[in-house]
């Protein structure tokens, strides 16, 4: 039997629904606070219909449009929930609505802040272009420099490991559905 498109999700429906493991939900849940599903008794989560557009926006961005996390998060605080809702329901009209108001509030930056002509017009956020560091050759700034027998791993190579295992659990994932 169908759920009515208004009924709230289950963890696994969802997950089922965008082809994407439950952890990866767990995940994103942590990284994007806008994600806020509802939690019965048990821990058991319920995704609003509004949560579920929010996620495909999210998938959409960054599995197919090859945005980070951090480019995802800048969107969302740049743009509002509202446009990965839009991104993730389809609704081409409120994505071109919210391009033309940020065009808007664009118009009253200098001129040396506005976007140069023939500039991608994309809103914001930012594609894997951020130059990466190798796991124990150097620690962010604040952190000081790496000690031999040191062993713990900068706050910044604990996300670009948990990032690149995210990567990997993916790669599996398509694997595993060639077979």
């Amino acid at each position: 039997m169908d759920k009515s498109p208004d009924a709230f999700r289950t963890i696994s429906e969802v997950a089922e629904d965008l082809d994407l493991p439950q952890h990866v939900l767990r995940f994103w849940e942590t990284r994007f606070t806008q994600i806020k599903p509802m939690k019965r008794g048990g821990g058991r989560r319920y995704y609003r219909p509004q949560d579920v557009d929010l996620i495909k926006g999210i998938r959409h961005m960054l599995y197919d449009q090859g945005y980070t996390i951090k480019g995802v998060q800048k969107l969302l605080r740049e743009n509002g929930n509202q446009f990965l809702v839009a991104i993730g329901s389809g609704d081409r009209a409120a994505v071109e609505a919210i391009a033309q108001r940020k065009a808007a509030e664009t118009v009253t930056l200098t001129p040396a802040a506005q976007p140069r002509q023939g500039e991608d017009e994309m809103l914001v956020g930012e594609a894997k272009a951020k130059p990466r560091r190798f796991f124990g050759l150097g620690k962010s700034d604040d952190d000081g420099p790496v000690q031999p027998g040191d062993g713990k791993l900068s706050r910044d190579n604990r996300a670009l490991l948990q990032e690149a295992l995210f990567d990997l659990l993916e790669c599996k994932r398509l694997l595993d559905q060639v077979r």
